[in-house]
């Protein structure tokens, strides 16, 4: 029997190749589409898998209010909760950002991109395997460093390096152990050390938000008893001796800042794709985006599968007589259904291995898209193209097998089932179906297309095309700002360079300070902190709205004077804010000047409200540049980095290479995402209409066939051409209409969803609707039409030589 189902599979596929061919295409298409995205999605969910402590893990969240929150603990935080918390088992302060720096040994350099620096127990957290030495004292104590396994290879080649003396910045460490990064994490290092240790003894006693904080639990079910005993002692020992201090009643205090910070804890497994802050320092994953990205991978392999049963009801008119005969012959209905499910999964096997030939020869292609290097193993990857392989077949054969095997015998043998209306409204349903997914997916094209194009030229406030982002290593025993002064005369020399300026901020990056602002008795807002050099505002070109700027030549500039952005301005409620004094980090500070509004973060976010100060108003921020900003003119501009670079290695960093970034090509990378969304978007609808056009041609082509004699007649009496193609062609253009209406609606909603990331965003414009729509009709007219004109042209005694 098996036997005879194979042959009788060969001689269908043989007579019917075209169709046949478009059938396992479509199948194809759909699931390398499917696999695309279940190899990123399973990258993405693998991080932190490997880690046997990642159930008891959690990273310390604080919600400060108006929206805000933060990744950062104070060091008070810590050794508090261990006293007062038996579930605590450990916890361990880190800082979350990777360094980047030279590691020296016996003078080879190495530039490391990923320098971490936690407690001495961070190995008991991320119990990385170990070549030499062990995660208790690797890091045992502030001069020793723990590297991996390539760092280590890079400094001593095949040396080794236990108790090798290494130097990082300006100091020397002992390498102490060395452990291997083979599987995903959230902290992937190059080399670790206990530098925070300083920090953390300086600020002991402080609630400043400064440190990453993770904590270990013995039972993840009291997490609840911890985030409880964290509320209470920050309530305790900070809001209580605030509103003391002020001399405020508890219930004053709150009603004039607002409820105290309340903590929240992320468990290690969700550290990846968090959707705030990156809590870690290897960056989040997008969680939207691969829920987009697998969504629409389901519906086109939706779109081919619908493809599939479309083809295969219609071809099943052709084999009509054929189960007619197997039923007489005392085939049950049972046998039918299973031999031509059995013929899907032959197509289905055949479709899914073309599906993985497909995805390996694509996916470097894929991996650049990505950034990724995702691979075709793991058992949970096979496991996983097998239940997808199982659904297809089942979905794709049981209702064309169902459809067939409810052929009524005498109709069949009698010749007319073919104009039986069986098996038409599930193929027009089908039809439908299509229709509307590629209305949905062409309408979404559009909108993506027109949101990332309004970002890319949207005025951001700012100017940084002919900027130069040089990174500023400080040096020990020389502040930077002192520093910074003898660079900017030196470098103001060189050829081509118009100005030089300094900011504790980079445009792009996600660098910031925020501190609490207040203005007479009305609520404190939470303000970020922009200290600059005095003329960094007109080398970004950044305006002044009123006021003036602060001046080197007023004293009390660099002292008691600030400028606000519109939208701190608007928050403190005066009509004219010039010259108000304003409370900010206990001092009262003076307004000057109200500077345009600019996008600092990215165009999903609100602009912020800021205040801008000379940078040596704060104490400790002079020591704390990290940037120098350049401004060049537009001729020569190689010419004017290269006596740049020339300048800086001679006489301002010998050690750390000569690092630079344009500010407007450093800010672009915030939309990046977002133009990968934009592109997928743009090949998936390719895809989508690549299938509905195999699909819609087969089917226009199955329907026309089957009407040949009936056009052979109408022609013999005088049918003209153009008539012909009318009622050919009418209701698939009835099929577009009802499928473009019906994909209207979760488009609007679903893109609406996409738009809200955005706090500036376009609306939901009516044209590309109309684009879809009007697409959708072209594509369905000129297919149609071509079958149909064919088929028009038909030899009339071929079909009517026996009537």
């Amino acid at each position: 029997m098996l036997k005879n189902w194979i042959n009788t599979f060969f001689y269908h596929i043989k007579n019917n190749k075209l169709f046949s061919i478009l059938n396992v295409l479509g199948l194809s298409i759909g699931m390398a589409t499917l696999i695309f995205a279940i190899l990123f999605w399973n990258d993405e969910h693998a991080y932190n898998q490997w880690n046997p402590e990642k159930d008891k893990i959690y990273s310390v969240l604080n919600d400060i209010g108006q929206n805000n929150v933060w990744t950062s603990n104070a060091a008070t935080t810590g050794p508090m909760l261990k006293a007062i918390s038996p579930d605590l088992d450990s916890y361990c302060y880190f800082y979350a950002e990777y360094a980047k720096d030279v590691i020296s040994y016996n003078g080879k350099k190495e530039v490391l991109n990923k320098i971490f620096t936690a407690q001495s127990n961070f190995f008991s957290f991320f119990p990385y395997k170990f070549i030499h030495g062990n995660g208790k004292t690797a890091i045992q104590d502030r001069s020793s460093i723990a590297l991996s396994d390539e760092t280590a290879e890079r400094l001593f080649g095949t040396e080794n390096p236990m108790g090798k003396l290494v130097r990082y910045d300006g100091q020397v460490f002992t390498v102490r152990g060395v452990y291997q990064l083979s599987e995903k994490s959230s902290v992937m290092p190059e080399a670790v050390t206990t530098v925070i240790d300083d920090d953390l003894k300086r600020t002991k006693d402080e609630w400043s938000y400064h440190y990453g904080l993770i904590l270990k639990i013995k039972n993840p079910n009291a997490t609840d008893a911890i985030i409880k005993n964290m509320d209470k002692l920050f309530f305790e020992n900070c809001s209580k001796a605030q509103a003391k201090q002020e001399g405020l009643t508890i219930d004053e205090f709150l009603k004039k800042y607002g409820d105290p910070v309340k903590t929240s804890l992320l468990p290690l497994p969700e550290a990846k794709l968090y959707s705030g802050s990156s809590p870690f320092s290897e960056p989040n994953g997008n969680l939207q985006y691969l829920q987009i990205l697998m969504g629409l991978s389901i519906l086109i392999l939706l779109l081919s599968i619908v493809n599939y049963i479309n083809l295969a009801t219609a071809n099943a008119i052709k084999r009509a007589k054929e189960i007619g005969v197997r039923k007489i012959t005392g085939a049950t209905k049972g046998q039918i259904i299973i031999q031509f499910v059995f013929e899907t999964a032959l197509i289905t096997v055949f479709s899914a291995l073309l599906a993985l030939v497909m995805v390996e020869i694509l996916l470097p292609y894929y991996n650049s898209f990505l950034t990724k290097d995702l691979v075709l193993v793991g058992s949970q990857f096979y496991i996983q193209l097998l239940i997808i392989t199982l659904l297809v077949i089942l979905v794709s054969g049981v209702l064309p097998a169902i459809y067939v095997s409810n052929f009524e015998v005498l109709k069949v043998l009698k010749g007319n089932f073919s104009r039986s209306k069986k098996g038409i409204w599930l193929r027009n349903g089908m039809l439908v179906l299509q229709f509307a997914i590629a209305a949905f997916f062409i309408i979404g094209s559009f909108i993506v297309y027109k949101q990332v194009n309004f970002m890319a030229e949207k005025d951001l406030g700012f100017k940084g095309k002919q900027v130069l982002d040089i990174t500023f290593k400080p040096k020990k025993g020389k502040t930077q700002f002192d520093r910074y002064k003898v660079i900017k005369q030196e470098a103001s020399k060189i050829k081509g360079v118009e100005a030089v300026s300094t900011a504790l901020f980079a445009m792009g990056s996600q660098e910031n300070s925020w501190s609490s602002a207040s203005y007479q008795n009305n609520k404190p807002f939470i303000i970020q902190e922009m200290a600059m050099d005095l003329d960094m505002l007109d080398i970004l070109d950044i305006k002044v709205l009123k006021g003036r700027k602060l001046n080197p030549a007023i004293s009390s500039d660099t002292i008691s004077s600030v400028l606000l952005n519109e939208k701190a301005a608007k928050l403190i409620g005066e009509k004219d804010i010039l010259n108000k004094t304003i409370l900010w980090r206990d001092e009262k500070v003076k307004v000057v000047g109200v500077v345009k509004n600019f996008n600092y973060f990215g165009l999903e976010s609100q602009i912020s409200p800021m205040v801008f100060f000379y940078a040596t108003k704060i104490n400790g921020v002079k020591d704390d540049l990290r940037h120098i900003f350049i401004k060049v003119k537009p001729d020569n501009i190689s010419e004017t980095i290269a006596g740049i670079n020339k300048f800086w290695v001679q006489k301002v960093d010998s050690e750390y290479p000569f690092e630079y970034n344009f500010v407007d090509k450093n800010y672009a990378r915030n939309f990046k995402k977002y133009e990968n969304q934009r592109n997928l978007f743009a090949l998936l609808n390719i895809i989508v209409i690549l299938i509905a056009v195999f699909g819609l041609f087969a089917l226009a082509s199955f329907s026309m066939e089957r009407r040949l004699r009936e056009i052979a007649i109408r022609k013999t009496l005088g049918a003209e051409t153009n008539i012909l193609l009318k009622d050919l062609s009418k209701q698939y253009v009835i099929f577009c209409v009802i499928g473009f209406l019906i994909g209207i609606l979760p488009a609007y909603l679903l893109l609406q969803k996409w738009l809200e990331n955005f706090a500036f965003r376009i609306d939901i414009p009516v044209l590309p609707f109309i684009i879809a729509f009007a697409s959708l009709l072209f594509l369905t007219l000129t297919i149609v039409l071509a079958k149909a004109y064919q088929v028009t042209k038909v030899e009339i005694l071929r079909y009517l030589k026996y009537e």
